[in-house]
């Protein structure tokens, strides 16, 4: 094993191929084609830890790995630069997540429909643990930033343990400061927990805030050895005291629970501290190059997913072509995780001249 990391374009190619699974993953799970799907392909109910559920904790973690190595190029101090830098990709991604909302709203015949506009969303909850560890990362060490970390998430469980927090109804403490701060009208509606609510996002900025720390861990050490040898052990007791915490803290992505979180960045240490050893260590490359597609140009990969799939519903293009696929394929399960399949390939497609052009859209 070699000692320093293989180094494609002044990229980390192990941490490149992992995003790149996580974006690929969040739009297999995000686009079922048909109404029954694989339980490995759904979210969890409330309690409980699927497949599904790791995309999305692992891109924030990945997310905080990438934070610590975008800083470290400035040093982490704060200047008017890195400041103007931080504001505006924070606005910029929460108003894409905002503007996604609107154009689904929009397809259905709602074009002003403002006063039901949801505020939350995925790509929102992105831009406030970039936005919030990004400038805690100008101003703390990383000591005090595990401790406010930490801080965050033992907090958080004291509120969920006082507030009814594992009570999926309105009565939930998460439920009661959404609502009176942002309006039942603008918060996810299926459930009474908004996925991601304000509140829960507390957590989300720990979980990122681990990601950066790991992030740390992986720039500092001298050796590809260390490195991974150090992610493994991270992995491992960040998954352990997850797990201890379940007695009193189940696992739960919807409130996004110190458990989870826990147990998520231990997974997301673990994982990369393996594609590590193949790719970075062994020169096992090969497989990876799809993943890569999507690795480089996370973002606009996702929000090109999200666009084309309310296309596609508000045209009634995609139950025609999942009627089409199950047509032939008459396991509806199968069915519908083939479509998921195929647009995913789709978006790999799209994203494939960007990648051998190699041109970075940067949000």
């Amino acid at each position: 094993m070699g000692d320093e990391f293989v180094i494609k374009k002044g990229r980390l190619l192990s941490l490149d191929v992992m995003r790149g699974i996580t974006v690929a993953g969040m739009i297999v799970v995000n686009n079922a084609g048909g109404p029954q799907s694989y339980a490995s392909l759904q979210h969890s109910a409330w309690n409980g830890l699927t497949p599904c559920d790791l995309v999305f904790p692992f891109f924030l973690f990945i997310m905080g790995i990438s934070t610590y190595i975008a800083l470290r190029k400035f040093g982490f101090r704060p200047s008017a630069a890195v400041w103007r830098k931080i504001l505006r990709r924070t606005a910029l991604i929460f108003l894409i997540g905002v503007a996604i909302h609107w154009f689904d709203q929009m397809c259905d015949g709602e074009f002003l429909a403002f006063g039901t506009l949801r505020i939350t969303g995925v790509l929102q909850r992105i831009a406030l643990c970039y936005g919030v560890v990004s400038i805690l990362a100008l101003y703390l060490r990383p000591r005090q930033l595990g401790w406010t970390a930490g801080t965050l998430l033992a907090g958080y469980a004291l509120l969920l343990t006082l507030g009814g927090g594992y009570v999926n109804d309105g009565n939930n403490v998460l439920v009661v400061v959404d609502r009176a701060l942002l309006g039942a009208e603008h918060l996810y509606t299926k459930m009474p927990v908004d996925p991601e609510g304000i509140v829960s996002t507390l957590p989300a900025i720990a979980h990122t805030l681990t990601g950066f720390l790991c992030g740390r861990l992986v720039m500092e050490a001298d050796t590809l050895d260390k490195k991974i040898i150090g992610l493994f052990v991270a992995g491992f007791l960040l998954l352990a005291a997850g797990f201890l915490l379940t007695e009193a803290l189940p696992l739960n992505k919807r409130v996004w629970s110190p458990s989870y979180a826990l147990v998520t960045c231990g997974a997301a240490a673990s994982l990369l501290a393996v594609l590590m050893y193949f790719i970075d260590g062994r020169g096992k490359k090969n497989w990876c190059r799809f993943f890569e597609v999507f690795g480089v140009n996370p973002l606009f990969l996702y929000v090109l997913s999200e666009v084309a799939a309310i296309v596609l519903s508000a045209t009634e293009a995609k139950p025609a072509i999942y009627g089409g696929i199950h047509a032939l394929i008459a396991d509806p399960y199968l069915a519908s995780a083939v479509y998921s399949l195929l647009f995913v390939a789709v978006m790999g497609v799209a994203g494939w001249p960007l990648y051998k052009k190699k041109i970075y859209i940067k949000i």
